[in-house]
């Protein structure tokens, strides 16, 4: 092996960079092993749960394979049938993410740990954002079905009440990452609370927060569809009524038109969010 070779392997290795500490002697390569046997066992007691089964997968592929072979191929007569539910559907996830911006932004304030002396309010703000997050939007619409009836509007409070959850969350976080200085030199000047925000913390965190709405719009188009299998409204009901009269090529197409919408919402969401960035950049 020529001398050069075996210099760019040793400058290669050099370049290694570990990102926690070696472990220091054996009692330090013991204890990385009892983490790694721990962590075993804990994946191993995991898959028991949920009941990992790779040969009742295997065995199940006909049953799939006679479900796609059923569903090919789409029906697409029922095509304009399924305009209104989707445009429906791009509806419930857009309210839903305006209701749930307009929920989030002042709960971020208060959650936020820069902006105020209060740490007992902001600690309260801060559970019950982790609380309404933690809810699922399939049993808030399921919550809200029972209280204003069949169709949308279950779904859009769904949407905006677990987007709150989200977003607040987010927007807190973002608001304790922004410079300080101009908070100072506001509060130096006498500015109130609310110009301190509106010049101080508003212009430093804009970009970051219309990319988190733009990102939490195509969640919100995702689970929409989702949410009319428990009749809120949208594909989702056109889906799950197919799946249950065993038109599975009716199911096909709902399948692709859900596609076709969340792959044109993230094709433009990416282009509205690299557009937001050149120009914070400039």
């Amino acid at each position: 092996m020529s001398s050069t070779h075996m210099n760019s392997t040793r400058h290669a290795v050099d370049g290694w960079r570990w990102t926690a500490a070696r472990p220091d002697g054996n009692r330090g390569w013991l204890g990385m092993a009892a983490i790694a046997l721990a962590l075993a066992w804990v994946l191993h007691w995991s898959a028991a749960g949920a009941q990992m089964s790779w040969s009742e997968l295997a065995a199940g592929m006909p049953q799939i394979g006679d479900f796609l072979s059923r569903s090919v191929p789409p029906d697409w007569s029922i095509l304009p049938r399924l305009w209104a539910p989707a445009l429906e559907t791009i509806q419930i996830a857009i309210w839903g993410t305006l209701l749930s911006v307009l929920l989030a932004l002042p709960l971020s304030f208060v959650a936020a740990g820069n902006l105020h002396s209060w740490h007992w309010l902001r600690r309260i703000t801060r559970q019950f954002l982790n609380v309404v997050r933690s809810i699922n939007e399939l049993i808030l619409a399921l919550v809200f079905v029972s209280a204003v009836g069949l169709g949308p509007f279950p779904g859009v409070l769904a949407l905006a009440l677990h987007g709150m959850g989200m977003l607040g969350k987010f927007f807190a976080e973002a608001i304790e990452e922004i410079d300080d200085g101009p908070l100072q030199a506001l509060r130096s000047a006498g500015a109130s609370q609310l110009q301190i925000i509106a010049f101080g913390v508003v212009p430093q965190v804009i970009t970051a927060w219309i990319a988190v709405v733009l990102y939490r719009f195509e969640v919100n188009l995702r689970s929409a569809t989702v949410l009319g299998m428990v009749g809120a409204g949208g594909l989702g009901f056109e889906l799950v009524s197919s799946l249950k009269l065993f038109r599975y090529q009716e199911t096909a197409t709902c399948i692709v038109v859900i596609t076709v919408m969340v792959i044109a919402a993230d094709l433009i969401s990416n282009w509205l969010r690299s557009r937001i960035q050149q120009g914070a950049r400039h």
